[in-house]
């Protein structure tokens, strides 16, 4: 999965520029926030891809591990198999391949918990990955209304740009309790 791009430096820039032109000084928290925003969107960003590489990673090790239950039912199978042939032929099956099966039986049963439990790793991450994305998205927003509020000096943009990356915020502190919970 791609991480989601910040491209906000030439707002960045402009916003710089218009604050240095400007006597308003309330232009001056638009530039101040943006560049904090901005910083919350990389690292936001940057946690998201880590989140989405994990989730891969334990979605992968999820497969492998149906992959190897599947194995050792192939052989339980098999093994199942020599044991009801040798009974039809009136012949006792060796304690050793009772055994062998019974050992299947417990292995599948482990295999199948770790399988499960990687399973739930994988969608934790990527619901955690859902939110940091949802919080770049948000803070790029703000960012792009906070250079509509230097450009047209109108508070009220500014303002809402802030709403914006208030809720950009609370989604990537969400994501913080998402991956501490069960």
């Amino acid at each position: 999965m791609e991480e989601p791009e910040v491209p906000t430096e030439h707002l960045h820039e402009e916003i710089h520029h218009q604050a240095a032109h400007q006597t308003e000084q309330w232009i001056l928290g638009v530039a101040l926030s943006s560049a904090l925003l901005a910083s919350l969107a990389a690292v936001a960003s940057m946690t998201s891809g880590h989140f989405s590489t994990e989730a891969m990673v334990s979605e992968i090790e999820s497969a492998d591990q149906w992959n190897y239950y599947q194995s050792k039912s192939i052989k339980q199978a098999q093994l199942q198999s020599k044991m009801e042939l040798l009974a039809a032929l009136g012949k006792a099956g060796s304690d050793g391949d009772k055994a062998k099966a019974a050992q299947y039986e417990q292995d599948k049963a482990e295999i199948q918990k770790r399988a499960e439990e990687l399973g739930r790793e994988a969608k934790r991450f990527l619901h955690t990955h859902h939110l940091l994305a949802g919080s770049v998205t948000l803070f790029q927003i703000a960012i792009a209304i906070g250079a509509i509020a230097a450009l047209t000096k109108r508070k009220a943009f500014w303002h809402v740009s802030l709403g914006f990356g208030a809720v950009g915020l609370v989604l990537a502190m969400a994501s913080v309790l998402s991956m501490s919970g069960p």
